[in-house]
């Protein structure tokens, strides 16, 4: 008799729990990654923070990269998108709120963008995947 190789069931919220825990240690370390680079480009780049600021960057052709919160408005969040692809700029959709962007960088009150024009020492631009 020939034994036939079937894939094995996970266990009932074994794996999916593993699996589960491993994505959120991923994504944990991603945004400390973000927030690092964040805080490097706070201190020696150049920046504009805020919706207006950061169109007009994207229009003058400035900005290098456009970082986006979670929670902004579905229709500036597409605005921007289309400013950047027009400027060839890379886009970063932040995962956290407005509020976590804010802190993140450096800041006491919320930002829903962030236009990086000059990155300074950080190499934020060259590890931010382009969506």
């Amino acid at each position: 008799m020939v034994a036939q190789n079937k894939p094995e069931k996970p266990a009932p919220g074994g794996n999916a729990a593993a699996a589960a825990a491993e994505a959120k240690r991923a994504s944990k370390k991603a945004a400390e990654n973000i927030n690092s680079r964040l805080a490097l480009v706070m201190k020696s780049g150049k920046f504009q923070l805020g919706y207006k600021t950061a169109l007009k960057t994207l229009r003058s052709g400035k900005a290098k990269l456009v970082i986006i919160s979670s929670n902004i408005q579905p229709v500036r969040k597409s605005e921007l998108e289309y400013f950047a692809m027009l400027s060839k700029t890379g886009v970063h959709h932040y995962a956290g709120s407005n509020s976590d962007l804010g802190t993140a960088c450096g800041r006491y009150f919320r930002v829903s963008v962030l236009a990086i024009t000059d990155a300074g020492d950080s190499d934020i631009i060259k590890a931010m995947p382009t969506e």
